[in-house]
């Protein structure tokens, strides 16, 4: 079991400034390019339908103009899901009638398709292995850390019987002829049951409530850890709003390859794909394949060789100090600490980030938020919850007095040294352009 004496979970500050030392070589322009170039001649194979579009097309169509998802892991699941999907189209079988029975014509289109899926087969395999490389190295992770007895062994029983019963899932939902689109929605709940079981692990709750009970001596810095690594305002946001981006434009990439190649399939009867739409294609292919895989071969890395755990030292150093607007304070036994904001337009953003510095004894403190109007009535804004730490914000839709309370009065013996910072960010209000300005914009 190693040693977390000293330590605390990651930051979101200290991410920032371990990131930094990995920046991601832009992705190629060809991606936002050749994306828009398939998205333009799928509406294209739209018009002049000789029938009505099926719902698989409809709802591809409505992804392909949607945003992709904003957790990273998911875009994964997608990207994954678009590549089979695609693999799918691309298999003979699933060829129109007439491009199977392949005429002379047919021989260079037929020989892309096949280079594609043997392509899109090989992409799959990264993908599956860089998912399966980062599970493993979360829970190793959090088991390096556990005690190394019945306990640690308890847990990697009840992980791997979790993980027979999920594929029993899949399986039979295969089984019973399931579509792809049908077993990624399952094995996407899957993945976030394990998220689930991953923060009752860290707060005593679910399946692992009993468990937990015989955990004497598990740090816990660990199990603040595993409750708050999926957090939406977490540390992993600093992720996200890294290297998110040129996940998320390869996810539409993906699903604009899909989209051209299934319309193109359904209306191949009447339109056969012509030559400088098949180089379309294979160009978008090869592009997408080696963005992709660029992008996992970094981001492996990156996750491989980030620390979970840091000094208190280090996180403090990392998260500023008293130029920065963190403020510290001792918060006695039985007594509060508060700080008031008084807000005089709507749609301000009042947001705050605090922690406990770690104790000896315990490391949590009630926190809420209220309002009170001009009248005196109060709102409950954010309900009573004890936090070691936490990072949030909202939007304001009502002027008044804003007061942020941290509450130390369960506490009959023990001080709690908080460290916190408060902003309160006005709208942004945009300037109206003059007459003449807009004049000269047209």
């Amino acid at each position: 079991m190693a040693s977390t004496n000293g330590l605390v979970p990651i930051t979101r500050a200290f991410l920032s400034s371990y990131y930094d030392k990995y920046p991601f070589p832009p992705i190629s322009s060809d991606v936002s390019a050749l994306t828009h170039h398939l998205y333009n001649l799928s509406k294209h194979l739209l018009n002049h339908p000789s029938s009505p579009l099926p719902q698989g097309q409809r709802l591809l169509l409505q992804e392909a103009e949607s945003q992709p998802p904003h957790k990273m892991d998911e875009n994964m699941w997608k990207n994954r899901e678009q590549i089979e999907e695609i693999i799918f189209l691309l298999e003979i079988s699933h060829w129109p009638k007439t491009l199977q029975q392949s005429t002379p014509e047919d021989v260079e289109l037929t020989r892309v398709l096949r280079q594609l899926r043997d392509k899109f087969e090989g992409s799959l395999k990264v993908v599956e292995s860089f998912q399966s490389k980062n599970s493993n190295n979360i829970f190793n992770t959090v088991m390096t850390y556990m005690p190394q007895d019945f306990r640690g062994t308890l847990i990697r029983q009840q992980r791997e019987r979790s993980e027979r019963n999920k594929q029993a899932e899949v399986d039979a939902l295969v089984n019973s002829g399931g579509t792809i689109r049908e077993r990624y929605a399952l094995l996407w709940k899957q993945q976030m049951e394990r998220r689930r079981t991953l923060s009752q692990l860290g707060s005593a709750t679910g399946v692992y409530k009993t468990l937990v009970k015989y955990l004497v001596g598990v740090p816990q810095v660990l199990l603040d850890f595993i409750r708050q690594i999926n957090d939406d305002h977490g540390p992993m946001e600093e992720q996200r709003q890294r290297y998110g981006p040129p996940l998320y434009a390869l996810t539409k990439m993906a699903v604009n390859i899909r989209l051209f190649l299934s319309l193109s399939w359904w209306r191949f009867e009447d339109i056969k794909m012509p030559k400088d739409q098949i180089s379309v294609l294979e160009e978008a292919a090869q592009v997408y394949v080696s963005e992709l895989e660029r992008f996992l071969t970094f981001i492996g890395e990156v996750v491989a060789n980030s620390p979970f755990f840091v000094t208190a030292e280090e996180a403090g150093a990392l998260e500023g100090n008293k130029n920065n607007g963190y403020s510290e304070t001792n918060v006695a036994a039985g007594k509060t600490h508060e700080v008031s904001l008084t807000v005089d337009t709507v749609n301000s953003y009042i947001a705050w980030d605090f922690s406990i510095l770690q104790g000896k004894i315990s490391t949590d403190i009630g926190f809420s938020v209220e309002h009170t109007d001009s009248s005196g009535y109060k709102t409950l804004i954010l309900p009573y919850r004890r936090y070691e730490s936490d990072q949030g914000n909202f939007c304001t839709v009502m002027a008044g007095n804003y007061k942020l309370l941290w509450d130390n009065s369960y506490s009959t013996f023990f001080k709690k040294a908080l460290r916190y910072k408060v902003d309160c960010i006005p709208p942004v209000v945009e300037s109206v352009p003059s007459t003449a300005a807009a004049d000269d914009a047209k």
